[in-house]
């Protein structure tokens, strides 16, 4: 049996174009995003991909488990009803299921993920 790697290559160098301003913003600092190289892994249910974020204040709105290695820049994330925690490069983080909270970005954050 053949296995497919998916790969996300040169995450740290590469272009990022078509921000749009985030989907929940909050406050007057409206973030602008973007994606690359979003890859479906439809055997695995999973897609992977890169993820920057200017700065600004915005809910998460994802219902997928998430699991998150930053790899520039910095934000704190407060899950709703818990304690804020600071994201920095080299952080990884992993989201559980309908995990909703606020992202307050500082500098421009680039991360990878994966979404299953």
């Amino acid at each position: 049996m053949t296995q497919v790697l998916t790969v996300v290559r040169q995450s740290g160098e590469a272009t990022l174009t078509d921000f749009a301003p985030a989907k929940l913003p909050e406050g007057d600092v409206i973030a602008s995003q973007a994606t690359n190289q979003h890859q479906e892994a439809a055997d695995v249910g999973a897609s992977v991909g890169i993820w920057e974020s200017t700065p600004g204040v915005f809910r998460r709105h994802l219902k997928n488990r998430e699991f998150s290695h930053i790899i520039s820049g910095w934000c704190t994330f407060t899950p709703d009803g818990g304690e804020p925690v600071e994201l920095h490069p080299g952080d990884a983080v992993l989201f559980p299921a309908d995990c909703q909270g606020v992202w307050d970005v500082k500098e421009t954050l680039r991360k990878t993920y994966v979404l299953f």
